[in-house]
């Protein structure tokens, strides 16, 4: 058998019996924490011409758009997933050399299992096996050091997540993941240099085209089944040769993804809570700091520090404030917080973030680097005005494996930013929905997210955000 096909043959075979409790509460979790943004994105310029061009090009009504509406399959996946990726504060997965983002599978999972008219139990069966895939494939088979995105993995996230959805047998799954495994490798410029638009696409992308796969597999397509291991595949071509054996794979990896406390880039996260613990502590003013030096892992550093990605002190657009850690550091001082609301070109461009960025260092330390991914450590150093200087060292941050989010907390997470465009009542059915979703049809969740509503504030621009995914 290929790849491919033993692969199948664990997406075929998994079924919600195979989630032990931990993993079904933490999946239950995430799928709030990625409700909670994608309704928190309604409204957003971006998200408004991607829902225009779906409208325009119509497409069969067979599954919900969020917010109201109906779609195909495919575009309903396309702007679910944009939904939940572009305020870049969903949930991520940390390998030693890969970083991705599981629930961008959302999307892609609920439209298929919305199709299928399979009960709840099945939707998290299938979006458990595209956490499972994109995770273990992140594990072994890095891209990010050879020029690829991580949504390169992401497509055999995605192929996985829908075929189960769909109850492809497990030849049909096989080849949904040679034809989206062989279409789908994203280069790594997406996220390096001047940033666009599409730092927040490119996972969507890959969720339209891979449900459209998918959906031809079921037809009887077929796929190059060598797609892994073949002559110029994907071992081949871009990630060398890897091992897992899949008779062996699990529905656990799901407990080894974090959630984000901030609204910034995962990488960031200890060092935002080490700045506010700080100013909490010592009560920090901007006009007294002198310069502020994070040490910090490597990862970090190349992406989000100054490192091998690009410079990170020229910061004038969503897209380039959330991957720049002195922006990040800056405005979290000033402002107490990381929310959507740091992301408003107003709050960006205002001179004193911009002041307060530019006395930002970043460095890496072998220590912490070694030490990552089990950790995410640093050291924030602050000199005052005077020669007085204050630190304080971190090795992980609320919302971390060592340190979850209890699910009371991304309840609140969950409130906080889909409470502009859902009443109470509606905010209190999806969360009691998520929660028992062993026990409902998926229709009943899809139903209640078409009745969120963009209001007329965020439509008219008052109040919409302002975002740029990871």
């Amino acid at each position: 058998m290929t790849h491919a096909e033993k692969m199948a043959s664990f997406i075929s075979r998994a079924g919600c019996t195979d989630l032990s409790d931990s993993a079904r509460l933490q999946l239950k979790i995430r799928v709030l924490d990625a409700l909670g943004c994608a309704i928190g994105a309604l409204g957003g310029t971006v998200t408004q011409s991607i829902l225009a061009q779906i409208e325009e090009f119509g497409g069969a009504g067979l599954c919900t758009i969020i917010g109201g509406g109906r779609t195909a399959p495919d575009r309903a996946a396309f702007y679910n997933s944009a939904l939940v990726r572009y305020l870049d504060f969903n949930d991520s997965y940390l390998a030693k050399h890969e970083t991705c983002h599981p629930s961008d599978n959302l999307g892609a999972v609920l439209a298929a299992c919305e199709y299928a008219g399979v009960p709840g139990r099945d939707f998290m069966t299938a979006l458990a096996v595209a956490y499972q895939v994109q995770c273990r494939l992140s594990d072994v088979a890095p891209v990010r050091n050879k020029g690829f995105d991580h949504t390169t993995q992401g497509s055999y996230a995605v192929a996985a997540g829908v075929s189960k959805a769909l109850g492809l047998d497990a030849q049909r799954t096989a080849h949904a993941l040679a034809i989206s495994g062989t279409a789908f490798n994203a280069l790594r410029v997406t996220r390096t240099g001047s940033l666009s638009n599409w730092k927040g696409l490119a996972y969507p992308n890959t969720a339209f085209g891979c449900t459209h796969a998918a959906f031809l597999a079921m037809r009887g397509i077929t796929g190059p089944l060598e797609v892994f291991e073949g002559n110029k595949g994907f071992m081949d071509a871009i990630a060398g040769r890897f091992e897992i054996d899949w008779s062996q794979e699990d529905l656990e990896r799901v407990t080894q993804t974090i959630l984000k406390r901030y609204n910034a880039e995962i990488h960031s996260q200890s060092a935002l809570e080490g700045i506010l613990d700080l100013k909490r502590e010592h009560g920090l003013t901007a006009p007294e700091i002198e310069q502020i030096d994070l040490e910090i892992f490597d990862v970090a550093f190349h992406i989000i520090g100054g490192g091998e990605e690009g410079e990170k002190r020229t910061v004038q657009t969503k897209e380039a404030a959330d991957h720049s850690l002195p922006y990040l550091l800056a405005v979290a001082l000033l402002d107490d917080d990381v929310t959507p609301a740091q992301y408003a070109p107003e709050r960006i461009r205002r001179a004193d973030v911009q002041a307060l960025l530019q006395k930002v260092r970043v460095q890496p330390v072998k220590e912490f680097s070694d030490r990552f991914p089990g950790e995410m450590a640093c050291r924030l150093t602050v000199q005052l005005k005077g020669g007085r200087t204050v630190s304080i060292e971190k090795r992980d941050y609320e919302g971390f494996v060592t340190r979850p989010m209890r699910w009371e907390t991304v309840v609140r997470k969950f409130q906080r930013l889909s409470e502009p465009h859902t009443t109470a009542s509606l905010r209190e059915r999806i969360v009691d929905t998520v929660a028992n979703l062993e026990t409902v049809q998926i229709s009943q969740l899809t139903n209640l997210l078409q009745d969120v509503a963009v209001t007329p504030e965020v439509m008219s621009g008052q109040g919409a955000p302002q975002y740029g995914g990871t």
